[in-house]
């Protein structure tokens, strides 16, 4: 079982019929998470802003695409911390980029007492610099604020070799090394990310939260999805 633990969400599974921020989404996600802090779990989240845009396919210059992907990602992280507040969930919101009185700048040990005292940290923001993913920003937070493990969500079971979606032989590996991850070129974090987890021994879980109850099940130890480690 975990003590403290970072999840990355992609904006894209926040989107469903409703829209690219689907109201019912949203809420399913932060009662997984609520069931899953009844175990006394730690836990921040980071967001990434893909249901809004992606900031490589906006085209024009890298840099101010990618301004406009932090940007959404902290449009994901009020409509959480407002989801979560609802269920009754102590929360707070970072940012790694600067803004208004509202926008709570990300200072790590203020959010590890944040995670002592049982709130749940939204990190949003990415990095707060340009070229770098919220793959990148949850390795950081996680080794930052000394979390046992960074968990990665997908729309499918864990790793395959290729997309089990359109490919039916997909090979399923419920266990890799982060060389493995490296060498097959899989995809799942992009490069810098996992070479950050493996410089740190930080362990990666990718896990489908489509499936009720799997957060609660991976968090207490239960083998679910596919582990990334040494």
């Amino acid at each position: 079982m975990y003590r403290r633990v970072i999840l990355k969400l992609s904006g894209e599974v926040l989107s469903g019929p409703a829209g690219p921020l689907d109201p019912e989404r949203v809420g399913g996600f932060a009662g997984e998470i609520k069931d899953a802090l009844a175990a006394g779990i730690q836990l921040g989240i980071v967001l990434g802003g893909g249901n809004l845009i992606r900031g490589r396919s906006a085209g024009g210059d890298r840099v101010r695409a990618d301004r406009m992907g932090m940007l959404a990602t902290i449009i994901n992280g009020l409509a959480f911390q407002e989801e979560l507040e609802k269920q009754g969930v102590p929360c707070r919101l970072f940012s790694s980029l600067k803004g208004e009185a509202w926008l709570e700048p990300y200072e790590r040990d203020h959010a590890v007492h944040s995670l002592e005292e049982g709130k749940v940290c939204i990190f949003s923001g990415g990095t707060g610099l340009p070229l770098f993913s919220t793959d990148t920003a949850a390795a950081l937070r996680a080794i930052e604020t000394r979390a046992d493990a960074l968990l990665k969500t997908t729309r499918v079971k864990g790793v395959y070799d290729k997309d089990p979606e359109k490919f039916p032989d997909a090979k399923f590996f419920p266990e890799l090394t982060y060389k493995e991850v490296l060498e097959k070129q899989l995809g799942i974090m992009d490069l810098t990310a996992i070479s950050l987890c493996m410089e740190y021994k930080l362990p990666v879980i990718v896990f489908s939260m489509f499936e009720k109850g799997n957060m609660k099940k991976v968090l207490t130890g239960e083998k679910i999805g596919s582990i990334i480690r040494g």
